[in-house]
């Protein structure tokens, strides 16, 4: 799976909260207002790839994901982490640690969380 540009995440992004939707309805929940033919290649691109799919009604499409958030957030974790961090967690948690300013304190805090949720 390809990593998808900022305009395609923020369709996805879109699409993944509201489920589906025409044209005009994704184009509403913009941050910064978008081209509707810019919008419409964009759209083509992601179905394509198979991110998105349509059923038709008239002239018009009505979106929605092929593809689920967590699907496609973890594929960006793997290519993250054999990218970025050689698969090491240990080098993870240092970056996240250091640019995060994380203390000990906190992963201590994380981890009790982690173990009443498991």
């Amino acid at each position: 799976m390809i990593k998808l540009s900022k305009v395609e995440e923020e369709i996805m992004s879109i699409l993944w909260t509201i489920e589906k939707g025409f044209p005009k309805e994704i184009l509403a929940h913009f941050k910064q207002p978008m081209p509707y033919n810019t919008f419409l290649s964009t759209i083509r691109k992601l179905e394509k790839e198979q991110f998105v799919d349509y059923v038709k009604y008239g002239r018009s499409h009505q979106y929605f994901p092929l593809i689920s958030k967590k699907a496609y957030r973890k594929t960006i974790y793997n290519n993250m982490m054999s990218t970025f961090f050689g698969n090491s967690k240990e080098q993870l948690l240092s970056f996240f640690m250091e640019e995060e300013k994380v203390d000990h304190k906190e992963i201590q805090e994380i981890l009790k969380k982690f173990k009443k949720e498991k």
